[in-house]
């Protein structure tokens, strides 16, 4: 591929995939809704083109993948704007993307699978069990029924640089300033975290052979319970706050208030029964697949947040 389009550039798996894709020498036009964040980002980069614009303007996403090879669809909408916009969006994509004949490659979340409480393979069936599931389920199906070659990679809870939008971001957030942060969950009941740069790398490396496409993909993460992410935490900031569990109640109280909130109580039972990605597929096609280790990722992570913290005061 000699050119391809990030949608959503800004946001933490699109800005990971367009330092991965540069960093291999791809000419990568990154798109987003605000100009100054992506110069703030990739202003300084050589062969990335940055383009601010609305995705559900089809003049604007016309502009954003002209000449590209594929685009790679990091799209984060708010919670609450989901049921008017995920599939408007996909739908018009698709639409541009089979009448240029360039490649999709979603970059997706476990919500499809349903509440398993288990590690879900791709081949296990997907019984949503809330109406984002039912959503992410309707953009998967409708992606592998279109004549586009398409790739849809699940991915678990994130974090890393610039993942603003995340369950972990607030709770290192505030834990680097030296306030009380609110961990969102049960602490004794294992999740998954993946890195960022790690989602990046194997959704390139997928995205760069033409015989894994047209499936679902998983990408597996590093599993933790959050009174041991606790211990991470105290020992990369050296923070001397408690920690502030949050769990379904205080959401569903917080909802009243916020309409993000409200929209996060269906998910809610991720975090006291959640659904692990069974990895094996991922691993047998890239042999040399390993993920970062929890307390490197969670320390450049860290930095990142200190360095913000520094440049705001």
């Amino acid at each position: 591929m000699k050119q391809v389009t990030v949608l959503g550039a800004t946001g933490g798996v699109g800005y990971a995939l367009t330092k991965e894709l540069l960093s291999r020498g791809i000419e990568v036009v990154a798109f987003a809704r605000t100009k100054s964040k992506l110069t703030a980002l990739f202003g300084e980069e050589k062969k990335v083109k940055l383009i601010s614009g609305n995705v559900l303007n089809e003049t604007d996403l016309i502009e954003a993948i002209r000449g590209s090879d594929a685009v790679y669809h990091a799209v984060n909408f708010p919670y609450q704007q989901w049921e008017k916009k995920q599939m408007v969006f996909l739908n018009r994509l698709i639409a541009l993307a089979e009448n240029i004949n360039i490649s999709l490659i979603l970059c997706d979340n476990i919500y499809a699978y349903g509440d398993k409480d288990s590690y879900v393979a791709e081949t296990s069936k997907k019984e949503p069990s809330t109406k984002k599931g039912n959503i992410r389920l309707e953009m998967e199906q409708r992606l592998l029924e279109s004549t586009i070659p398409t790739l849809i990679v699940h991915l678990p809870d994130l974090y890393g640089p610039n993942a603003v939008n995340t369950l972990l971001h607030e709770t290192l957030r505030n834990a680097v300033i030296g306030k009380k942060a609110n961990y969102i969950g049960c602490p004794t009941v294992e999740r998954e975290f993946l890195y960022t740069l790690d989602a990046a790398k194997a959704i390139v490396e997928l995205s760069l052979r033409s015989r894994v496409y047209n499936q679902v993909w998983n990408v597996s993460g590093v599993l933790i319970r959050g009174k041991d992410l606790f211990q991470l935490i105290r020992r990369e900031t050296r923070t001397t706050k408690e920690f502030r569990v949050v769990k379904k109640r205080m959401i569903q109280f917080l909802g009243i208030f916020s309409p993000q909130m409200r929209e996060l109580v269906e998910m809610m039972y991720l975090t006291e029964r959640p659904v692990y990605l069974n990895g094996e597929k991922l691993a047998k096609e890239l042999d040399s697949w390993l993920t970062t280790s929890f307390k490197i990722g969670l320390r450049e992570t860290i930095d990142g947040l200190r360095n913000e913290s520094i440049h705001t005061l």
